[in-house]
């Protein structure tokens, strides 16, 4: 029972978080007055969503017209992947509340034994929506967290680089 009650903790605080940041997106954009500390923020509040996606990205990129891109990057990479933990959280908490009933399908298990952390690195760093979806197979499947962190920040920190940097060109184009 005490395993039921955790993993109804963890859904419950991952929803709460992801509930919390969408309420909140209108005024996320004003962490930008922040600098470095605003973009790994905003990164991270806009990540911590599951399924909603929150506008974080484009704010980033806004940002890079004054700050260095590829720094921008990595604190907005590193904040992005812990933000991403809320999914994982949740996973963990789908797989305690339902305990040995969860069978992962087959096309699941063969990805994850496949390609691993390397799957979650290219899902990381695609920009796509299913990500979120990731999260919770590697929560479930029990993934240690940390290399899904690792995995994760990888991807996210590549991406948000290249944001970075293809937004100071725009930007600096425009003016």
């Amino acid at each position: 029972m005490e395993k039921k009650l955790e993993g109804i903790v963890e859904i419950v605080f991952a929803i709460a978080i992801g509930a919390a940041v969408l309420y909140f997106t209108k005024d996320i954009a004003a962490l930008g007055a922040y600098g470095y500390l605003g973009a790994f923020l905003i990164a991270a509040l806009s990540s911590a969503t599951i399924l909603f996606p929150a506008p974080g990205w484009a704010i980033v990129i806004a940002m890079s017209a004054t700050l260095d891109p590829v720094l921008l990057g990595v604190v907005a990479g590193a904040g992005s992947a812990i933000g991403e933990l809320t999914g994982y959280i949740a996973g963990d908490g789908v797989r305690d509340l339902m305990n040995s009933r969860i069978k992962e399908t087959k096309k699941i298990q063969e990805f994850v034994e496949k390609f691993g952390m390397a799957g979650i690195f290219a899902l990381a760093f695609l920009p796509n929506p299913l990500f979120d979806i990731a999260g919770v197979i590697a929560g479930g499947l029990k993934i240690p967290w940390w290399r899904y962190l690792i995995s994760c920040a990888a991807g996210r920190v590549l991406r948000y680089i290249l944001l970075a940097l293809l937004g100071s060109f725009t930007l600096a184009l425009l003016s």
